[in-house]
Order: C-alpha cells, then sequence, then structure tokens
C-alpha cells in the first residue's frame, strides 16, 4: 500500500501494484478497495500496466473494505453521500501525481459503479488520456460534462438501476463516446457478486485493454 496526500493535506491509502511507463488508476465501488478491486487492478498489473486504486472512504473512514451484501450496500451508500466531487478529484490527482512520479508518461482511469461515474467525471476534468467506466449510476446526471480525452463507457441492458433510455442519452449527447451495452445486469464484471455475467465481463474488458493500448 502507498500512502498519498492529496493538495488539501488529507493522507490517504492506495493499493498499487506493477510497473511501467503506463499507468491505470482502478477506482472503486461503492464497497472500498476490497479484494475484488484489487483483483482487478492485479489484472491490469499483468497486462503490462503501473497501477494504482486509491481509498476514496479514506475521507469518511480509512480501511473502508465492504462486502457486496445487504449491510455492505447499505454502508456504501452512506460512506459515498459523505463525499463530495471536489474532494474525490483531488484525491485522483494526488494519485495520478504519484504514478507520474514513479515514471509514468501517460495515465488511463477505469472505475465501476461509483467508480464509474468518477471515471467519467475525471475524463472531463483530470490530467488522464484515456477513461474506461462500467456502469456508472451517475453518469446521466452528469450529462453535461464532456470528456476531453477518448472514453469507453461500458452498462448493462438489465441493469434496473441505470434505463437503457438514459445509456440513449448518454450515447446522444456525447457521439465520440464509445458506448457498449450487454445482455447483464449491474456489477456483471464483478465475479464476486451474484449478478457477475462471465461473457460480458470477458467481452468488456477484452475492450477496455485494447482501448488502453490504443489510446496509453
Amino acid at each position: 500500500m502507498a500512502q498519498l496526500t492529496a493538495a488539501d493535506g488529507h493522507t490517504f491509502d492506495a493499493y498499487e501494484v506493477g510497473e511501467g511507463d503506463k499507468a491505470l488508476v482502478v477506482v472503486q465501488e461503492i464497497f472500498g478497495v476490497n479484494p475484488h478491486i484489487r483483483s482487478v487492478a492485479d489484472r491490469a498489473a499483468e497486462a503490462g500496466y503501473r497501477v494504482i486504486s486509491p481509498a476514496f472512504f479514506d475521507r469518511v473512514e480509512q480501511g473502508v473494505e465492504l462486502g457486496y451484501d445487504g449491510d455492505g450496500m447499505t454502508a456504501g451508500i452512506s460512506y459515498a453521500g459523505k463525499l463530495n466531487w471536489d474532494n474525490t478529484m483531488a484525491d485522483l490527482a494526488a494519485a495520478i501525481t504519484h504514478v507520474r512520479a514513479q515514471g509514468a508518461t501517460s495515465v488511463g482511469i477505469t472505475g465501476f459503479c461509483w467508480g464509474g461515474t468518477t471515471t467519467w467525471l475525471a475524463a472531463a476534468k483530470a490530467d488522464v488520456q484515456a477513461a474506461v467506466g462500467y456502469y456508472g449510476g451517475g453518469i446521466h446526471s452528469m450529462i453535461g460534462e464532456t470528456p476531453k480525452v477518448p472514453t469507453m463507457l461500458h452498462f448493462g441492458e438489465l441493469d434496473a438501476h441505470i434505463p437503457m433510455d438514459s445509456v440513449h442519452e448518454v450515447a446522444a449527447a456525447h457521439p465520440e463516446v464509445i458506448v457498449h451495452s450487454y445482455n447483464a445486469d449491474h456489477g456483471f464484471h464483478c465475479d464476486a457478486r451474484g449478478s457477475y455475467d462471465q461473457a460480458a465481463a470477458t467481452q468488456a474488458w477484452a475492450r477496455t485493454l485494447d482501448f488502453f493500448a490504443e489510446h496509453l
């Protein structure tokens, strides 16, 4: 684990793995930097990236790692509700500064659920070169944000939390963004959840890695 410091002096942990001059920021779901998110970071490192996954919930409570049951969902929603986007972007900036100091010359970002929304905002506001967001429930509410870098989004067509009408509206408002949908539910990429869909997860991850290979 690395310890990072944001511009406002806040210190927080980050899971760090891999090496090289191309970096990825992996952004957590509402369940914290838990074993699943660390496994995603590990997979990205195996693909050749220097990877960092900041513990954004350290702003509220340190060491948050939640399970995918009802209690974990309730707690995660509570933690996320206590954050604000300015602080989240400040923590992201610290993570990007850290990997650049370690030798990264280009940085991509990918995130899941809450992290998918974070990724969308980062594509518009952060010092990244490419962004891939998975089922970000808040993206539609930020439809006015315009990505400044190549951006790809993944959604599940069976996701009751994110109606496909809203996905289509995002795609129509941002034709430069690549939007994929799958016959799968919310959280389809997470093999620790009941909604995991291996076929969709495999295809989305392959597209993600190809996208970063092209743009980083």
